[in-house]
């Protein structure tokens, strides 16, 4: 009799091995997409990252071009946001901005305020980062430094 207990009890439990496989491989892929957006945001991330990076480095050899010509600081004055035209040379102001659009963004900008009398220069670069997370509308997306040093 323990037997024939034992064949229904068998008999009763066929395909839930089957069951626990399906639900153990649906936690598995569930787990394994939420992986994935973390990947996803993380490379959107480190690629604003790179960009602010590349911004202050840019801010930095902008004040170096301007400190090694001192005699025309008042030649680099833009007083706004301008963008390169691709026909700058290295080591003067077009080539620059023309430098931004390479190492920032494609669309990023470059301003300059020096003021003679004080010998005092701000720098900045502007650029939209809308491919950071968390950045939805174009305001909270438009990225910008400045930075002002004495020459």
């Amino acid at each position: 009799m323990p037997s024939m207990r034992i064949l229904a009890t068998r008999h009763r439990q066929r395909g839930i091995g089957l069951l626990e496989v399906m639900i153990a491989v649906l936690i598995l892929a569930i787990g394994i997409l939420g992986i994935t957006a973390l990947q996803a945001i993380t490379l959107k991330n480190s690629g604003s990252s790179a960009s602010r990076t590349q911004a202050a480095i840019q801010l930095y050899s902008m004040l170096d071009i301007i400190r090694a010509d001192r005699a025309n600081v008042g030649s680099y004055n833009t007083n706004i946001y301008t963008a390169g035209d691709g026909t700058g040379a290295a080591g003067t102001m077009a080539g620059w901005l023309d430098g931004l659009k390479t190492a920032v963004a494609p669309d990023a900008k470059g301003k300059v305020i020096c003021i003679t009398g004080t010998m005092t220069c701000t720098v900045g670069v502007q650029w939209d980062d809308s491919r950071a997370t968390g950045l939805r509308d174009s305001a909270q997306s438009a990225q910008t430094i400045e930075v002002t040093s004495q020459l």
